[in-house]
């Protein structure tokens, strides 16, 4: 039996969104579960869902609570401020609409990196890393130096690949092998690592990033799970740079000790 246009709106207005998020006061408190129900609305993702709760931070007991802090920038998968474990995997909240998620929907912070507060996590940790392999480009001169050399297209067409990385952390929640026992550096570094090696400039600093990934926390610490390559929201084969850099760091270390 077909229902009217009325009964029809009021069927979805009634719809809800059930969440249950991981909260922590601050870095050093512990942290708890809470959860809240808000209004189901069209094409919501978790952002837009994070904002309801913001605008009426009540909880499913309907209790009035602090509102849940989280970060965000871009709204369009590019800054990578926005990266929570939804649902067990570490992912983007701007891109993971609820429609596709399973219910009640679990969010928590990404604990490979110290917990600021709630969902919002401390990520200098990687822009450290991405300083000890020098991934940059290096230009001298303060004068304008001209056009710098081109790459022939093959070249150009996979390390735009590899540019396409954003530092959100995924492939470092993910491996099992970034933990507080160990000091690997993850997935994205050697990658970018293999990006500036091949560039025509920044080849000139490729001994130097190749002795970076053989000191501690190293590309030898990979334990090659390839959990990274399966959350890497763009796609980036990480698996195919550490076997590519894992190459290059034995010659390199190779002919070192031929050079004794």
């Amino acid at each position: 039996m077909a229902i009217s246009e009325q009964e029809a709106t009021e069927k979805r207005s009634s719809k809800t969104v059930r969440f249950v998020i991981e909260r922590q006061e601050s870095a050093e408190a512990q942290p708890y579960t809470e959860e809240f129900e808000i209004a189901w609305r069209p094409g919501m993702n978790v952002i837009a869902a994070l904002m309801e709760i913001q605008r009426n931070p009540v909880n499913a007991s309907g209790q009035e609570t602090k509102p849940v802090t989280w970060e965000s920038n871009c709204l369009e998968e590019v800054c990578g401020a926005c990266t929570m474990v939804i649902n067990g995997k570490p992912r983007q909240a701007c891109s993971a609409l609820v429609d596709k998620l399973t219910q009640p929907i679990d969010l928590k912070p990404m604990r490979t990196f110290p917990v600021v507060r709630d969902l919002v996590v401390n990520r200098s940790r990687m822009f450290d890393i991405l300083k000890r392999v020098k991934a940059w480009v290096p230009i001298d001169g303060t004068y304008d130096l001209g056009p710098g050399p081109r790459m022939a297209e093959s070249e150009r067409q996979w390390a735009y690949e590899l540019s396409k990385c954003f530092t959100c952390g995924s492939c470092v929640e993910a491996c099992p092998n970034v933990n507080e026992k160990t000091g690997f550096i993850g997935a994205f570094a050697i990658s970018q690592a293999r990006l500036f090696n091949t560039h025509p400039t920044g080849s000139m600093h490729k001994d130097e990033r190749l002795e970076a990934l053989m000191d501690e926390g190293g590309i030898h610490e990979c334990g090659n799970s390839q959990n990274c390559v399966q959350v890497c929201p763009k796609g980036i084969p990480l698996t195919t740079s550490i076997a590519a850099m894992n190459r290059d760091v034995n010659r390199h270390a190779f002919s070192s000790w031929l050079k004794k």
